[in-house]
């Protein structure tokens, strides 16, 4: 291996992001692994990663729009606590201004439940829906986000302090997932351009 210059990848540190044991109410899962929706802002999934540097955890959370898949809010944090969630909620509102109605799916994460990531849902008349206890699958899409922000960004990366990851965490979301990233889903083009042609063909 040393001859060839080839180094075996290290075993990434593991952070726990959901606490689901919480006596919080919990929203009914309204999306039921509906994924696939006919126009933006039907239905949002959102959830939270982490992302270690060597100061120590930078907490991501994101919200991800089901009909083109693009990352309508995020925010990052060296805490995971209801702001973070909050401010990527108020993030994708402040894009997108949804109408009444939107599903905003999560997990049951104590974030989430709590009164005021509640309240932000209820004053802007957005619909809370939140996973099955322990079923990852019923957020699948803001997991396989997650999945893809690490194979190809952060695990190629040692980021020395929180702010190099955010930098680049930004870059990835902002300049090269939503804009250039080609997704199979989509017909192997971006989220912005496939929202772009729908804008079009709903004017013609």
């Amino acid at each position: 291996m040393n001859m060839a210059n080839v180094a075996a990848k290290q075993k990434k540190k593991f952070k726990m992001t959901t606490d689901s044991k919480h006596k919080l109410p919990v929203a009914p899962n309204l999306l039921q692994r509906k994924f696939e929706v006919e126009r933006p802002n039907y239905a949002w999934v959102s959830d939270m990663t982490y992302i270690w540097t060597s100061e120590g955890w930078l907490y991501l959370a994101v919200v991800l729009d089901l009909f083109s898949r693009q990352v309508v809010g995020w925010a990052m944090s060296n805490r995971i606590n209801k702001k973070l969630v909050v401010d990527s909620l108020l993030m994708g509102i402040w894009r997108r201004n949804p109408g009444p109605g939107l599903i905003f799916h999560t997990d049951r994460g104590s974030q989430y439940c709590s009164n005021d990531f509640q309240k932000a849902l209820k004053n802007n008349k957005i619909l809370s829906s939140m996973s099955r206890k322990g079923n990852c699958w019923d957020n699948a899409v803001a997991e396989s986000f997650f999945g893809s922000l690490k194979t190809e960004r952060i695990f190629f990366n040692n980021y020395k302090t929180r702010e190099e990851a955010r930098k680049d965490i930004f870059d990835y979301i902002e300049i090269f997932y939503n804009n250039k990233r080609r997704h199979s889903y989509l017909g192997n083009i971006s989220p912005k351009v496939y929202e772009e042609l729908w804008k079009m063909e709903k004017a013609a």
